[in-house]
């Protein structure tokens, strides 16, 4: 039976305010490369890892419920990833099957429930793309965009951290349909790239805006139809004073407040009322059943020419705190991987 050396990142402590690698530490343990006797799991090799956003909520220790628990300290960090099968226990999964969904920052994992495992049939296409465009991420801006706002063709959209990993694609899903969007990113490499790689009908950057309301009256002077929300904070107290009559507002996430000890307040939410508005939020696991629908969607559209995604990489499990660090500090420019093992 072969013993390894895992490498894993592991939290050190609970963080309060920005993240820092320091929070974080790179350490390994023996792990013997078979599955326990009886377990109904699967070993596997991780390949790439996910850096979200959310994240950070989980590395806090909770003082409220949430759809989430915290990482625990001294154990590898959970997140997204795609992997391969070295053993199952579960008949669903078998050796050599490629997989994506929740597993350990570390390079081997044994993952007890396989729920939030998805076989990965179609690899055509870079297999790095499932922690992304077809994974999680990918999912999060469809459930958001088509589910939550039902958008029509010539409605008005607006998306805030729109060269992200999620609002790159709610931006062009938008496009798609016919839609008019505007999005907002914090500099004029990731605003050129909005307009000129992902085909956004404008792009401004929202910290040369001393006055955002005035901003977003500029590109939408009709208003805005639906924002796909993923910032929260200023940026979303500006939108509500730009309204049209039955917008919709998704609230997929808040990373300006992450950080914050004391969040900031909404202010303008009495626009809802007249203009019939709605804000809801939404955790991605509730839609998975859709996630063949989703591939029939966006599968196509890759292969055409029509959805284009990209990656910012980070080599070697060494360096995914900097990499999960660096998302709160802007320094992505599209979705934020780290490679553990090119196989």
């Amino acid at each position: 039976m072969a013993e390894v050396r895992n490498k894993q990142v592991v939290l050190r402590e609970y963080v309060s305010g920005a993240p820092k690698e320091s929070n974080m530490a790179i350490t390994s343990s023996t792990l013997k490369l078979k599955l326990p006797e009886g377990s109904k799991g699967v070993l596997v090799k991780n390949l790439y890892l996910s850096c979200d956003p959310y994240m950070r909520n989980l590395m806090k220790k909770a003082d409220h419920a949430s759809y989430a628990d915290s990482f625990k300290l001294a154990s590898p960090i959970i997140g997204h990833g795609v992997s391969k099968v070295l053993e199952s226990g579960d008949p669903n999964f078998k050796q050599g099957d490629l997989v994506w969904g929740i597993t350990g920052w570390e390079e081997y994992s044994i993952i007890d429930s396989t729920q939030a495992l998805f076989k990965i049939q179609h690899t055509d296409v870079p297999l790095s793309y499932y922690t992304g465009l077809l994974g999680m991420t990918g999912m999060t801006a469809y459930a958001g965009f088509y589910e939550l706002c039902a958008p029509k063709k010539g409605e008005y959209v607006c998306v805030s951290a729109a060269s992200g990993a999620i609002g790159q694609l709610v931006g062009q899903f938008a496009k798609l349909l016919g839609c008019y969007v505007v999005g907002s990113a914090g500099s004029k490499e990731k605003v050129d790239l909005l307009k000129n790689k992902f085909g956004f009908d404008e792009a401004f950057n929202y910290k040369e805006e001393p006055d955002l309301v005035a901003a977003l009256k500029r590109y939408f002077p009709e208003g805005i139809d639906i924002y796909f929300d993923n910032v929260g904070g200023k940026m979303l107290d500006a939108v509500l004073l730009n309204l049209r009559v039955h917008a919709r507002i998704a609230a997929c996430g808040m990373i300006s407040q992450y950080n914050l000890e004391h969040p900031e307040g909404v202010h303008n939410l009495t626009q809802l009322i007249g203009k019939r508005a709605r804000i809801e939020g939404f955790p991605v696991g509730e839609y998975y059943h859709l996630y063949p629908k989703f591939l029939e969607l966006v599968l196509p559209s890759i292969r055409e020419g029509k959805i284009t995604y990209v990656e910012d990489i980070a080599e070697g499990l060494e360096n995914a705190p900097a990499a999960l660090v660096g998302l709160f500090a802007g320094r992505n420019v599209g979705k934020q991987l780290v490679v553990v093992s090119h196989e």
